[in-house]
């Protein structure tokens, strides 16, 4: 499945009631938000339709960050049901976000 990218907008529609979905709040200028994007890109693929994966753009989506307690980047959250279930800052191993993605299935 692809990512898909979410907007203060389209965030209600593309999250909630839409089962397990990851979040990835990030901003171009981050290093470590770069360095996380090919990882999240070969989830995506290796999850299939079992997890939507979707990125918030910090800088221009501040309304959501917000709501949700972002304070550093990158910010990784998992909803499940529309509900935030777990959160993760910073660069994380695919590894470990593999594992986080299978404890919320």
């Amino acid at each position: 499945m692809a990512i898909v990218n979410v907007s203060d907008q389209t965030f209600n529609n593309e999250v909630e009631g839409q089962g397990t979905v990851l979040v990835d709040f990030w901003a171009p200028w981050c290093g470590p938000c770069k360095m996380i994007a090919p990882i999240l890109e070969d989830l995506a693929n290796e999850v299939g339709d079992s997890v939507k994966i979707a990125k918030v753009n910090v800088d221009e989506n501040p309304e959501s960050a917000s709501r949700f307690g972002v304070m550093s980047i990158p910010t990784l959250i998992f909803f499940k049901d529309g509900q935030p279930v777990d959160k993760v800052v910073g660069l994380n191993s695919k590894e470990n976000l593999k594992n986080l993605i299978a404890k919320h299935q």
